[in-house]
Formats: C-alpha cells, structure tokens, sequence
C-alpha cells in the first residue's frame, strides 16, 4: 500500500529489537505527521479467543468494549462475569503488547508517555446512527468533549484482527497546518468562566484549557461541513487483517470509513516531551492565536 499518508515498516513481533536508525525514522515519521504502518504486524488470537470477535457482548450503550490497564477494570460489556474475564484477559495481552512495541520502536517516549485505555471495536462502522459529532467517518482530528488533556499528545496504536478478510478503512485528510488556516478563524473563543461551570457540573472530568476549547472547536467545524469532508484533499487507506498501524491522532486528520473487529491502544505524550514540540498541535495553535493556550 504506497500512500502519501504512510510510513511503511517491515516489523513482524511486537518484541522485536530495533536498530536506532529505525527509532528515529519511526519518530520523525510520527511527528511529522506520518502514519506508521506495518503491513505484517498481526496479533495472533487463540481458539479460545475467537469466540470473543462477536458484537452481541456489548451493552447497546456503549461505542467499544474498554480496558483499563491502570486498574484492571473492563467496561461496555453485557455478559457473564466468566465472559467479562475472558475479554478481560484478551484485551490486556494487547495493551502489554502494545506498551512493549511502543518502548522498543520509539524509546524517545518511555519516560514521559502514559498508558491510557485499550478498547475492542466489533461493531462494523459504516452505516453506525450517530449524531455528527460523534460520526467518526468524517475527517476530523481528535478532540474529547468530556475529558480535556491540556495540550497532551493523543498516540494510538491500530490492529485488524478481523477474521473475515475484511479491512479497516480509513481516509487521511490535509496536515493539520492546513486544517488550522481553514477551521481557526471560523471557531469561537472560550467564554470567560464556561470550562470552571462545566468542570463544575461535572459535564467535563477536569478544567477545559484553552488549547482544548479550540481542538474540540475544530473537531466538530469540520465534522460539520460537508462541502470540505468531499472536497479537501485526502487519500484512502486500506488497513488488512493482519496490520497495525499507529499515529498521531491528534494531528492527523483522519476518518474511519468501515471495518469491524479493531483493537486500539491510546497513549499521552506530555506536550514538550516530543523530539519536535514544535511540530505539536498546540505549537501549531498557540502560533497561529499568538498567545498560550494552556
């Protein structure tokens, strides 16, 4: 798959041992706005794992199925306990796996970078009800309306475990320098006092910094517009079974068209802890509204 949007490495383990050309490349890749992807980079399920790839455990409620390394807890599930600890278990071994393939392949991160969430997707995508804001199969980048991160990078790893052929597809849309000049002189500020309310009435789970008002601002302005969701530049990407890929969530416009049975990985990286700040969502912004937005 030769895309504009990709960086293509050859990795076959998550354990592997990479060479320290091949850290930096995947570093600059990253923060340079570039998808890595690993065409042979598969998480290999057990008989006793497969029976797991099914919608129908979800509670009808929630997006995904959701793990939470930190205190071992499991959520979005509507089964038995003995089915919540298989799952349990499933989703854990990728969220170590992933925290390895992170520590080996970009060893620049380890200290500073935090383990958030691991979620199983097995719902198919195209065609999912949802209001606009919540249609993940318009380009946007990353911005959560309930949980600011003030200024934090969103990295997150990608898995196909679809057992049926199907891919994951995705559409990648124009660097965020770009996205910024279209979106930024459209959006509103931040009301004097509204991120205290709604820290408040607990809408949001700590203060809405200024940096996040803007990205959630620019999230939902090009969720909204339809005219640029077909218009703008961008390419379709193909995600087999089979594949993993990771990527700056944050800073590459990016749409989920159609696929089922997805894991994903989220990570934070502390907003001066890239090799290339400057390259940093929140650079981009805070040098585009002239000010500090945290």
């Amino acid at each position: 798959m030769q895309k504009q949007s990709l960086e293509q490495l050859d990795i076959l383990s998550w354990d592997e041992n990479f060479s320290q050309e091949m850290q930096n490349r995947a570093t600059e890749a990253l923060e340079s706005g570039k998808i890595l992807y690993f065409p042979s980079l598969d998480f290999p399920l057990s008989k006793n794992e497969l029976p797991l790839l099914t919608p129908d455990k979800m509670n009808p409620k929630a997006k995904n199925i959701s793990f939470d390394l930190q205190h071992d807890t499991i959520g979005g599930l509507a089964c038995s306990e003995e089915e919540q600890k298989l799952y349990k278990a499933f989703i854990k071994r990728y969220a170590l796996a992933a925290r390895r393939l992170m520590d080996h392949l970009l060893p620049y991160y380890q200290s500073t970078l935090k383990q958030a969430k691991t979620s199983y997707r097995p719902v198919e995508i195209f065609g999912r009800k949802t209001s606009y804001r919540k249609d993940d199969t318009r380009l946007h980048v990353d911005a959560f309306p309930s949980n600011p991160i003030q200024g934090k990078r969103i990295l997150r790893v990608f898995t196909n475990i679809n057992t049926a052929g199907k891919p994951r597809v995705w559409r990648a849309g124009e660097p965020f320098q770009d996205v910024v000049n279209t979106f930024a002189p459209k959006v509103s500020g931040p009301f004097p006092g509204l991120a205290h309310l709604l820290q408040f009435i607990k809408i949001t789970k700590s203060l809405r910094s200024s940096y996040d008002h803007y990205m959630l601002q620019i999230h939902d302005a090009m969720k909204g517009d339809m005219e640029y969701q077909r218009s703008v530049r961008q390419e379709e990407l193909q995600f087999p079974p089979g594949s993993t890929w990771i990527v700056f969530t944050d800073l590459v416009s990016h749409a989920a068209m159609s696929g089922q049975h997805v894991l994903e990985q989220t990570f934070y990286l502390p907003r001066d802890a890239g090799k290339y700040p400057e390259r940093s969502p929140l650079a981009i912004l805070e040098m585009y509204y002239n000010k500090a937005l945290i």
